[in-house]
């Protein structure tokens, strides 16, 4: 039997029908679905709706219907339009007549909105896991790349040198925004808008804050006109997994680059790497590229919530409907990419010897001009002079490690016999030891604190 149609004299078109039902993908909320009538059966017997009899058989069918998804015997019928209606057919199927009585004084409304809040709060719990994972694979990566001096890039090009672990936590660091970013969206799905009925709330003495807490919600909503319509906590949680998987693209295209022969600073394992079907020598990070290309996918899905929700009158609104398979596609595309990613971390090799090998004099540039700040000359001057020593060793086809003391000299009085021990790469490294910096005793200091967020992971 529908939820609707009393005052209709025919019923629903075939393709309107298949255009309006959403069966098809809400199902996956059948376990939400079941959760929030166990709490609405124990509300409305609060209330005195039903008796302790009634909300037992309730109580009873639920958890057979719950039974019937977890086992894979539930059996949708053509009538089934959603979840909601699937659930409720099903269980009056089992119980009689009192199925019927569940609904009082609850709107599909509340009850949408209810079980949406209770998956992207479970959904958010699991990308947060997943994310946590990829963490402690960069953490255990850079603990051991801490010391390992490699080039460091700023507009692509050559910039000064850096140390692996310090390249490894940088993404560590943009994660643990997605985290937080997802946690806080995580507080304000916990927002319960069972009760609030189709917009106006319910004229039945339900315990809203009881419901709210069986179901693990924090609070309540406090205007039901706005609970039924609001989907702010869809966009939140859309922008935050949104910009995860534009981290994730960050991290794609420097494995991609590094990766490349014309790099080689680091090699992918056979078990996440792909060849060609023409040409026997490649070795594509294929994993990497995908990760990179469902970025935009990722972002087009907040992109077409953003534009459903910018022109929607107050109160609940079919258009609504389109936020589920955003969302779903959403956590779905994170869930199958950051597993991946993970194991990818987990077995990467570094390469220090190429890495070395791509150092270059020039980006000691810096140290030159710092050289000079020491000697009492203001930075800008000193900057100055240090493009006019890159100048002169590209003039004369030396490293500029290779120019003389008088070369140098010629430049600037300043310079002196102990000029030469700027040009030493892993000293570079090793100054930058402020909170942040690069030095492989600040990584470890970063490390340090990254474990002291991590949690444990079981198993």
């Amino acid at each position: 039997m529908s939820l609707w149609g009393g005052r209709f004299s025919q019923p629903t078109d075939e393709d309107l029908r298949r255009l309006n039902d959403s069966l098809p993908y809400d199902q996956r909320m059948a376990a939400q679905d079941v959760k929030g009538s166990l709490a609405y059966v124990k509300a409305i017997l609060g209330a005195g709706i039903i008796t302790a009899e009634e909300a037992q058989q309730l109580t009873d069918g639920l958890q057979q219907v719950n039974a019937e998804f977890e086992g894979g015997s539930f059996a949708f019928q053509p009538g089934d339009e959603d979840i909601h209606t699937a659930v409720e057919r099903r269980l009056t199927e089992i119980v009689g007549e009192v199925g019927g009585k569940l609904h009082t004084g609850r709107s599909r409304n509340d009850q949408v909105a209810t079980d949406f809040r209770l998956w992207v709060m479970d959904a958010i719990d699991a990308t947060v896991a997943r994310l946590r994972n990829l963490q402690h694979a960069l953490v255990e990566q850079a603990d051991t790349h801490a010391a390992t001096v490699m080039p460091g890039y700023t507009h692509l090009q050559p910039a000064q040198p850096i140390t692996a672990g310090h390249w490894l936590m940088s993404f560590f660091w943009m994660l643990e925004r997605d985290i937080d970013r997802l946690q806080d969206a995580h507080r304000r799905t916990a927002v319960s808008p069972l009760g609030s009925g189709a917009l106006s709330g319910t004229p039945f003495e339900v315990d809203r804050e009881t419901m709210a807490e069986h179901l693990g919600f924090a609070e309540v909503s406090q205007n039901s006109l706005d609970a039924v319509s609001d989907r702010d906590f869809v966009a939140e949680t859309l922008f935050a997994l949104s910009l995860a998987g534009v981290h994730l693209s960050r991290l794609a295209e420097d494995i991609i680059l590094y990766s490349n022969p014309a790099f080689g600073f680091i090699s992918l394992d056979d078990r996440y790497s792909t060849g060609s079907s023409l040409m026997p020598q490649k070795r594509n990070a294929d994993p990497m590229e995908l990760a990179r290309g469902k970025a935009g996918r990722l972002i087009g899905r907040l992109t077409g919530l953003m534009v459903t929700l910018k022109g929607l009158p107050s109160g609940y609104n079919k258009d609504l409907q389109e936020d589920k398979e955003a969302i779903f596609d959403a956590v779905d595309t994170l869930a199958s990419l950051l597993p991946v990613t993970t194991a990818i971390m987990q077995t990467l090799t570094l390469n220090p010897e190429r890495m070395q090998a791509a150092l270059d004099d020039g980006m000691l540039a810096t140290e030159i001009a710092d050289y000079l700040v020491r000697k009492g000359l203001p930075f800008r001057q000193g900057h100055h002079i240090a493009g006019e020593v890159v100048a002169t060793a590209e003039a004369t086809g030396v490293k500029m490690s290779q120019l003389t003391l008088e070369q140098m000299q010629a430049i600037s009085p300043l310079f002196e016999a102990d000029v030469h021990a700027v040009f030493d790469f892993e000293q570079a490294v090793a100054k930058r030891q402020a909170t942040g910096g690069t030095a492989p005793e600040a990584v470890r200091a970063q490390i340090a604190l990254a474990r002291e967020r991590l949690p444990k992971i079981s198993g």
